[in-house]
Formats: C-alpha cells, structure tokens, sequence
C-alpha cells in the first residue's frame, strides 16, 4: 500500500514508524528541520511543504497513493487537505480532528470535506477512560468480537493475589487466557511455568465476566467495583468522559475552575454534579470527599496540572488514578511517581488510524507497550494454515511470540485449548509480538 502522511508531529510519526516496514510511506509537512530528521530517523521518504497545496501533493505521489492521513495539529487543515485530495485522487482519506463538533457535521453528510473516515481525538480518548477505569488494576482494555471478547492489561501490586504465582497456578478461568507478561523492558509469551512477579504486566484476553473476576482477584485494594467518579477539568475530554459515565448509568462529578465553562457543563450533563473550584485546593479536594473516590480522571490541559491532581489524590487516599498526557516522553514518569494509568490522546488516535492499513487482514487492532505487540481480531480463511487443524498443531507452523486468546464462532465465545479445531470462519483474537506480525499475516 502507498501512503501519504501529512504532518510529522507525534500522531504522523508514529503512524509512519508503524507502517515503514510493510508499506510504502511519504510524510509531509511544513518544518525542514523535522523533515530533515525523519530522512534519517524512519525508512520513509520525508518532504518538506504544505499538504493543503496539490503541487506538494503530486510531489508525495499522490497518483500513486493508496491512503493519505491528514493528521497535523489543525482540524481545517486535515479537512482541507482531505478536500484537496478529491480533486484529482480516488485514495481513501483519514483525518485527525480534536473538535467533536466537526465529526457531528462529518457525520451527518456523508463523505463532507473529502473525507472518508473522521478520528476524533478527544472522543477516542475518553472512550479509552471509560473502559480501563471501570477494571481494577487495567492499564488497558479493548473490546473484540462485537463485545464478545475483553483483552486487558494489569500491573501486578506485591499484594495481589497472583503475585510470585505460575501463569498455570493462578489459571482458573474457563474463559480466559494469559497471553503474554511484560517485565521491564522484556516480553514473556504466558507459558505454564511462567512466573508472575511483582511489576508485572500481565495480558488476560477472556469473556468480560472471567476479565472483571481476575481484575477483582489480581487487584490488592478492597473494592466494590467503580461507582464513584471524579473527573477534573472540563476539556472536551472531560465533558466527554462524563458524557459516557452518564449513559451507562453513572452519576460522576465534574470539577472545572472556570465559570463559564462550568455552568455550560452543567447544562449539558443532567447526571453529572458540576463543582466550580480549583482542583489543585486540598482544603476543596478533603472538604468534598474526593478521597472516597473509586477513580479520579485528571482531564485538564496540562501535563503538569493532571501530574499534581493525581499525586494530591493519591495522597488523599483515593485507589486510583488516571491522567491524559499530551507528552507522550512523561508517560513512563506519570506511572513511576505513582499514576496508576497515563492516556495519550496522541497515540490513541494513530492505533485507530493504523486498523484502517490492515483492512485486508484485520477487523479490529489493539497495541500494547507503546507497540511492542499487538492484540488482532482477524477471520480465519479456507487457505489459513490454521484452518482445519488442532491448535496445538498449528501452532507448530506459527513463529514464536503468538498467542490465540479467544475464538468467536457463530457468535458464541469459544476458550482456545490444545485440542480446540480452528474451523474457517472463525474469528480469532490472537496477541502478536510486533517484530513478527507481518509473518503471521501471512500465514493466517
């Protein structure tokens, strides 16, 4: 496939890294000096101009594309650029926005702007909070097979009850698999005799009831699942956040300093108490209880502002905390001073756009450890080297680093067990190491 990324920031590079090896990539953008840095960096073929300009375009290949990704840091240029586009090119086109407003409008005409496919930043981002703060102890979660299948990923506290346990000691689910453990900066495919230590971080793919019972049994903190939420500032990602907690039947409380922005968050969210006040006041935080909070979600517009509202929720006493993060290098501090979970909306919003390069493979994709592997849904095909065959066997022509998690079939949740046949149809979960996905689609 030929690609055509426009805007190197960090959602374009990331993308560009994760496809450099099995497509054919061009990045755009505006600043010489990245473009310079990138030729040298990524296997790619950098250019430096301005995407919105067809001249600049034609110079990428835009005869030549596949896919052309507008993912700069301006809404209107990546509509524009997707616009620009459609003049002369049948590639499909993807843009990156922040406001939820223009992916309504998107929406509501099909195909507006010149765009084929609209990822809004903020929603994926808050999409992504909504589903780890309702498991204990997840770092991440994602959904598979329609909702059939839940993968999630756990770091394991001294305390837990699996800690200094076999992967085979602690597997008692009928429906679920331990998929991998990572521990530093080394990644274990789940073996019987695999030991789970302290720091761990453990990948369970299984039917949601079994995930949510290993998410209480893993989790050392004495809870009865997440019923009170504290989200802190009213960004687009915090009203959205609020927004689902709301529609699945939470009543979430909201603090935003701003008095504007905190009597229009009121209007918009019946079920959500709106507090107008300073979330970096202790004397407000301790007066307001937000230490009984399950969760507390820092979701302002500062790296540097969520870091401290977490640690003074931390202090306070509350289990857990999640931060967003604009700066993808402070994910490693957030976690290490004590952030239970760091959101980049950054890199949500490239994992979502890379699916759409793997059309042709897979119907859903998760990356794990900033992609260090990756959780696949894919369809099992009558040329499969998995189709007709034990597991066990089949396994046997697969490259190290794979693991099938779950089968769907017919709509049923199947467990995967040695002896389990693998029929053509059926949809596997399959956790991949990275370095060797190509070769597995290959195969399957």
């Amino acid at each position: 496939m030929y690609v055509i990324v426009v805007g190197a920031g960090e959602v374009g590079r990331s993308i560009a890294t994760n496809l450099e090896d099995s497509h054919e990539v061009v990045i755009v953008d505006r600043d010489g000096d990245l473009v310079e840095e990138l030729t040298y960096t990524l296997d790619v073929l950098a250019i430096e101009g301005d995407g919105t300009e067809l001249e600049t375009l034609r110079e990428a290949g835009l005869g030549r594309a596949d896919l052309v990704i507008a993912s700069t840091d301006d809404d209107e240029v990546n509509a524009v650029v997707c616009g620009t586009v459609e003049t002369e090119s049948e590639a499909f086109t993807i843009a990156r926005v922040r406001r939820r407003t223009l992916l309504e409008t998107w929406q509501g005409s099909q195909g507006a702007f010149g765009v084929d496919f609209m990822v809004c930043t903020d929603l994926l981002t808050a999409q992504t909070i909504f589903r780890i703060s309702g498991l204990p102890g997840a770092t991440d979660v994602n959904m598979f097979a329609g909702g059939l299948v839940r993968m999630a990923e756990f770091e394991i506290d001294p305390d837990s009850a699996v800690a200094g346990r076999t992967v085979s000691e602690a597997d008692c689910y009928d429906s679920m698999t331990f998929a991998a453990v990572f521990r530093d900066d080394e990644m274990f495919v789940a073996q019987g005799d695999t030991e789970i230590c302290p720091s761990d971080r453990v990948v369970v793919i299984g039917s949601p009831d079994s995930v949510a019972t290993f998410a209480d049994e893993v989790s050392a903190d004495d809870h009865d699942g997440t019923e009170e939420i504290v989200i802190v500032g009213g960004s687009e990602i915090g009203y959205q956040t609020a927004r689902l907690f709301e529609e699945h039947g939470f009543r979430p409380r909201l603090i935003e300093q701003d008095r504007d922005r905190a009597r229009e968050l009121a209007e918009a969210l019946p079920n959500t108490l709106v507090m107008e006040s300073d979330a970096t006041d202790v004397d407000f935080l301790a007066r307001e209880h937000v230490d009984e909070a399950d969760v507390v979600i820092a979701a302002l517009e500062s790296d540097e502002k969520n870091l401290l509202v977490s640690l003074l929720s931390r202090r306070l006493g509350v289990d857990r905390t999640v931060a967003v993060i604009e700066n993808l290098e402070f994910a490693d501090l957030f976690e290490t001073v004590g952030v239970d979970v760091a959101i980049n909306p950054r890199e949500e919003t490239a994992e979502e756009i890379v699916r759409f390069t793997r059309a042709d493979y897979t119907e859903k994709i998760a990356m794990l450890e900033h992609d260090r592997a990756e959780v696949i849904e894919i369809e099992v095909g009558p040329n499969s080297v998995l189709a007709g065959r034990e597991i066990v066997d089949a396994m046997a022509d697969l490259p190290d680093g794979v693991v099938i998690g779950a089968i769907s079939r017919g709509g049923d949740l199947v467990t995967p067990r040695g002896t389990t046949t693998i029929r053509s149809g059926d949809h596997l979960v399959v956790f991949v190491d990275s370095a060797v996905l190509e070769e597995v689609f290959e195969l399957i």
